[in-house]
């Protein structure tokens, strides 16, 4: 089974930050694959944009590189990046002074009526200068799109100022925050789950879940992110934006369609429902880590200070107990948790269903466990239902628990598109779905402003962790007091 590709309308796409580590690793890549699928119309063009001078030639050579570097081998095709390349232009631009804008503006003029997208792959610092200068050159035009990447803000006080900036500009429908957990495959898949198909969504509730879990672990450390990660600590990094964005697509209500906004004011719900943890629970709730020196499938690696190479209590692990306050989940835990160093790189939600109530089979048969829905967003996208069968053969009633497995690449005869694929291209169609919207970030900064207050007012340090391994003894201990247990099965 393939997937159909839509072509969609010509555009020009400014990449501010164009010489920077996102673009060369997933907007430039991203945006050729989309060329190779057919995706793109003429004349669609791509403008790289940043303070380092630099000719269109160059900044091709830029892009040849980018690609050669991060593109599987049998992805690169002579040919096909000698035409991408020819699509691509610079312009150097300064976000701080005028240098630079009226030649961009020149160039955009060349393109009215093509559909214009503004990505900010820069730090958030200079979102509202950016925005500035596009309004004062008057590049704004009746289908011009701003994309903006995380952080947005820090806290929620920030979050709002950097929104209220944005906003002077820019109407809300013409923002798209991007948050590139919302783009890959199983995170919709989830939503094709629950509302078309007529087994799960009738079990969708308190009456039949015994709680969720949601993980996203990483294997790495800073990766070059030193100075960005000291400062945000994985509850900004993960928590606010990437685990909330999937705690609010398990849980919310259905919408009336998958109109963007019908699916937004339903996650908005969602997160204003979130019980409040703050300082008189804080410790109960939430559990906080850093990962010590110890190993890795590549080896010995050091811990988070000696790789910062200074003294701190930034937590790069989070685990946290929190409920729903709604009808549907009242009394369902929700049991998150993130960090680096952690045992293997594994991103999944793990629907944990009630155990039968009474059973008809003898100690002989084995230990019935309860059953669970596993969806694996990364890596080996797929989703696996644990069930209690027979073992087969002869010699009595022995029961197993196995799984039905469906890997989206072995059940479609299509590559897996990366996430930022399939929202860059949403941006130009204007589909604002995977997108979160203004009150969306700032329900969220809400929720966590209280726990990083709370865990300022009560001193809570970060616990050692050994890299390689779960996190803290304490976030297994979160859990099990409640007579529950990790997922960590393949």
């Amino acid at each position: 089974m393939s997937s159909q590709i839509i072509p969609v309308e010509p555009f020009d796409y400014v990449v501010f930050g164009g010489t920077g580590d996102l673009a060369e690793r997933k907007l430039l890549p991203a945006l050729y694959h989309r060329q190779l699928a057919g995706q793109l119309s003429e004349p669609t063009r791509i403008i790289g944009a940043s303070r380092t001078p630099m000719t269109d030639e160059e900044y091709r050579k830029f892009a040849q590189n980018a690609l050669k570097e991060h593109l599987k081998p049998e992805e690169y095709d002579e040919a096909s990046v000698a035409n991408f390349c020819a699509r691509i232009f610079y312009v150097p631009v300064d976000a701080k002074s005028n240098d630079g804008w009226d030649k961009l503006k020149a160039l955009l003029d060349s393109g009215k009526e093509l559909v214009r997208a503004f990505y900010l792959a820069v730090s958030p610092a200079i979102f509202g200068d950016i925005a500035d200068k596009i309004r004062d050159f008057k590049l704004i035009t009746k289908s011009t799109r701003i994309v903006v990447e995380k952080p947005i803000g820090r806290d929620l006080a920030s979050a709002e100022a950097l929104n209220d900036t944005i906003g002077r500009v820019f109407k809300e429908e013409q923002i798209f925050r991007i948050d590139h957990y919302l783009g890959k495959e199983t995170v919709q898949n989830l939503m094709a789950l629950r509302f078309a198909n007529a087994l799960y969504e009738p079990l969708w509730n308190s009456a039949h879940i015994d709680h969720v879990q949601i993980t996203v672990a990483e294997s790495v450390g800073l990766e070059g992110r030193v100075t960005y990660y000291d400062k945000a600590g994985a509850l900004r990094d993960m928590v606010q934006n990437h685990m909330l964005q999937l705690l609010c697509l398990v849980a919310m209500e259905a919408p009336h369609s998958m109109d963007a906004e019908a699916v937004r004011d339903e996650k908005l719900k969602v997160l204003r429902s979130l019980k409040p943890i703050t300082s008189a629970n804080v410790e109960k709730f939430t559990v906080r880590g850093q990962y010590k020196a110890g190993a890795s499938a590549g080896g010995p690696v050091k811990g988070y200070t000696e790789e910062l190479e200074a003294a701190s209590d930034t937590e790069t692990f989070v685990a946290i107990k929190t409920e729903i306050d709604n009808w549907r989940w009242a009394g369902v835990p929700f049991y998150l948790r993130t960090g680096k160093r952690l045992a293997t790189r594994v991103s999944e939600i793990v629907i944990a269903f009630k155990p039968i109530p009474h059973s008809i089979f003898d100690d002989a048969a084995g230990r019935i466990e309860a059953n669970k829905l596993v969806i694996r967003l990364q890596p080996d996208e797929g989703v696996k239902q644990w069930l209690m069968i027979k073992d087969p053969g002869p010699g009595g009633m022995r029961l197993r628990h196995v799984s039905l497995d469906m890997s989206f690449a072995q059940a479609f005869d299509a590559r897996n598109a990366d996430a930022y694929e399939r929202l860059l291209m949403d941006v130009i169609r204007s589909n604002q779905t995977l997108f979160m919207r203004r009150d969306e970030v700032e329900a969220a900064w809400k929720w966590v402003d209280p726990i990083l207050k709370g865990w300022e007012d009560i001193g809570q340090r970060a616990q050692g962790y050994t890299a390689g391994t779960w996190g803290p003894s304490q976030a297994i201990a979160l859990i099990e007091r409640d007579g529950r247990t990790w997922h960590e099965n393949d």
